[in-house]
């Protein structure tokens, strides 16, 4: 085992900051969340530094079993699991350690309105259980399904302050697009490197994605404005119906409003907006209660953009008549290879919801989430787009 440095990398030019994992935070088991076994990847007992963080969350489960797994990377641990459903309920009770090289990189969609931003990785997958999950159809999920916690976290924050440094202008670095940006934070306590080091930095800004209501470490930290927080939210029946092992949406609420109160931008995503039976009341009545309780900077939506893995699973979960793909049609396939629901369903979605948010916020700033040009133009949205809730 290599031993540690005494401190991570030396940031800012001439300013004496340093980042390492968080070894004086004691971690806790987040609620919803009892992995039955934790295996150690490559990387992973790499220093003594990471060996201590390591061996404190695993005494937080003292029943799972530890399997040391060093000769490989965290995606190729093979759960020999025949049974898609079971493979993947397996994967979600599946701890993984290891290391990821390439943790920060810049996204790449082609063949929609995204504008390609920043985003990095500390995390790996999550543990709710969204019926829709659309990163259950991507390559690395698919073929390995685990909750992964990556330990080189003084290297990724190397990697955002020099690029920032080197495009030498406000940039957001997006932590949601492989993971839940904050489900496993009272495991790892990695917001406490994570925000003072975007709020002291002069042009890294962080942009984090979650559905977790754990933000008791955030309201202590001084931000200044330099972490931008975005909850996933849907009404109470979508909620109740497709993500289980999820916070309440009341429970998210409360988060939202209890960090803008202290001063973080708040930003929500309604996405996937999903038809269901009565949708056209659902819907309304929860856009006016979530803008009566919490003060939004930007409002991104979404509808149902699937790959064919990740449909195929859900449609296994849910039955292939669920209400998610009845308007899902195989030859609606997208340029950027996702199943969408027909451009005139979408629209008229986005539309009953915009109508309710103008009438209650004339100014909040609304964006769609990986759509198509005419999308946009149908719905006079084109001047926000490349505004949608991943950048600045």
């Amino acid at each position: 085992m290599k031993k540690s440095r005494t401190s991570g990398p030396k940031l800012f030019g001439e300013e004496q900051l340093f980042f390492t994992l968080p070894l004086d935070y004691k971690p806790r088991p987040p609620a919803g969340f009892d992995p039955e076994r934790i295996i150690l990847a490559r990387g992973s007992l790499a220093t003594t530094e990471r060996a201590r963080f390591v061996e404190g969350i695993i005494r937080l489960y003292p029943e799972a079993s530890v399997v040391e797994r060093l000769d490989l990377s965290h995606n190729r641990i093979d759960l020999k699991e025949p049974n898609r459903l079971k493979f993947f309920a397996l994967g979600k009770r599946t701890l993984v350690f290891g290391e990821h090289k390439s943790a920060v990189r810049k996204s790449e969609e082609d063949g929609n309105t995204c504008p390609n931003y920043w985003h990095f990785s500390p995390y790996g997958f999550c543990y709710y259980g969204c019926k829709y999950c659309y990163l259950a159809g991507t390559k690395t999920v698919w073929h390995s399904p685990t909750v992964k916690i990556f330990l080189n976290l003084d290297e990724m924050i190397e990697k955002m302050d020099k690029t920032a440094a080197q495009l030498s202008a406000p940039t957001a670095f997006y932590l949601g697009k492989l993971q839940d940006g904050l489900a496993l934070d009272p495991l790892t306590g990695y917001s406490r490197m994570l925000v003072p080091f975007f709020a002291k930095h002069e042009f890294a800004r962080q942009v984090i994605l979650t559905k977790s209501v754990d933000v008791e470490a955030l309201l202590t930290l001084d931000h200044r404005g330099h972490t931008i927080l975005s909850w996933s939210v849907n009404p109470p029946e979508i909620v109740s119906r497709f993500e289980e092992n999820t916070p309440q949406i009341e429970e998210r609420i409360s988060a939202m409003k209890r960090c803008a109160e202290m001063g973080y931008p708040v930003r929500a995503v309604m996405m996937p907006i999903i038809p269901v039976p009565g949708w056209l009341e659902i819907y309304p009545a929860f856009v006016k209660s979530l803008l009566s309780e919490v003060n939004l900077s930007r409002l991104t939506l979404g509808s149902i953009c699937i790959y064919d893995n990740a449909r195929n699973l859900m449609d296994m979960r849910l039955g292939r008549d669920n209400a998610i793909s009845k308007g899902l049609q195989d030859k609606s396939i997208g340029a950027d290879g996702r199943q969408r629901y027909p451009a005139i369903l979408r629209i008229k979605l986005y539309r009953q919801i915009i109508r309710i948010v103008r009438a209650l916020r004339l100014d909040l700033e609304i964006a769609l989430c990986l759509e198509e040009p005419g999308v946009w133009k149908e719905l006079a949205l084109t001047r926000s787009q490349g505004r949608c809730n991943c950048v600045l």
